[in-house]
């Protein structure tokens, strides 16, 4: 297979930036030649690699060319550093994957502690926990948060400790909600806080508390500072990290529900096993922050 590492850029920008034209903008090429590069990397593959349609998306066998593309890119930026020929910024861009509750806590100072000298643009995709390693398969981001252990082949994966979560609840929620404490029926009728669609950590708990699957009402609310807010306001009840709630300003604003039923989420650090001194610079930094704040596994 005969492609150029402009090629590979392209393909990546197509799907990062969502359209041809947004890719030209950001290679400051012309869309025709956005269209020519990735038409002839497509016949040097055989396969067609990006859905034509807005946003484009990368199809199966574009998903495992945007992976070779996210590995060159890196380690010819790399290279370009270590000679002192890359761009004005001389900056590598490192796609990263995390879960929001860990960005909320204690992952962007880690990204703070990465040395001046190997700094890199972060690129960081947030989503659910379990759904990171997906963004890792799928879209091939160099590195992520995820609770997926199982490694990707040309991989390594490193434990990081878990993030404790407490159920909670505002004190005049929990008064009215859980007069006789966290029952089956109360549960099922008690409104719940929920991140968005693909969060189930609120769902399982309450299976495992009651031995039963129930569906109670649901607020969905898609960001970890509104998540925990919405619970202190009364919305509902939900599972709150232990870190954020040792950060809140009055931390006697939630009280815990069951405090004797921590939920631990075992996290672990996937990453690219690349010769590239950010990479290694970002994993020595991650780890080092996971080591201080997370609960060990």
């Amino acid at each position: 297979m005969d492609v150029s590492v402009d090629q590979l850029r392209t393909l990546a920008a197509v799907v990062d930036e969502g359209t041809f034209d947004a890719a030209s903008v950001a290679l400051g090429i012309t869309p025709s030649a956005v269209s020519q590069r990735i038409k002839a990397l497509e016949v040097a593959c055989g396969r067609v690699l990006v859905t034509r349609g807005k946003p484009v998306r990368a199809t199966p066998p574009g998903q495992v060319v945007l992976r070779l593309a996210r590995v060159t890119a890196q380690l010819a930026d790399d290279t370009a550093r270590e000679l002192g020929v890359g761009g004005p910024a001389g900056l590598a861009r490192l796609p990263l994957a995390v879960n929001a509750d860990s960005m909320a806590t204690w992952f962007l100072p880690a990204l703070a502690r990465v040395p001046a000298r190997q700094r890199a643009v972060f690129d960081v995709h947030l989503d659910d926990q379990d759904r990171t390693f997906e963004l890792f398969r799928s879209e091939a981001v160099l590195a992520a948060v995820t609770s997926i252990a199982r490694p990707m082949p040309g991989c390594s994966v490193t434990p990081l400790g878990s993030m404790r979560y407490f159920a909670c609840a505002a004190p005049d929620f929990a008064a009215a909600q859980f007069p006789r404490g966290f029952e089956a029926d109360a549960l099922a009728r008690a409104e719940m806080v929920v991140f968005n669609r693909k969060d189930t950590l609120q769902h399982r708990f309450v299976t495992e508390v009651t031995g039963a699957s129930l569906s109670p009402p649901a607020h969905y609310v898609p960001s970890s500072a509104d998540f925990v807010r919405g619970i202190q306001l009364g919305l509902g009840w939900g599972l709150v990290p232990q870190l954020q709630w040792e950060a809140l300003p009055d931390p006697g604003s939630l009280v815990h529900l069951a405090p004797d039923r921590p939920v631990d989420v075992p996290l672990f650090w996937q990453v690219w096993t690349l010769d590239s001194p950010p990479l290694r610079a970002l994993t020595a930094a991650v780890l080092a922050a996971a080591a201080a704040t997370l609960t060990p596994a």
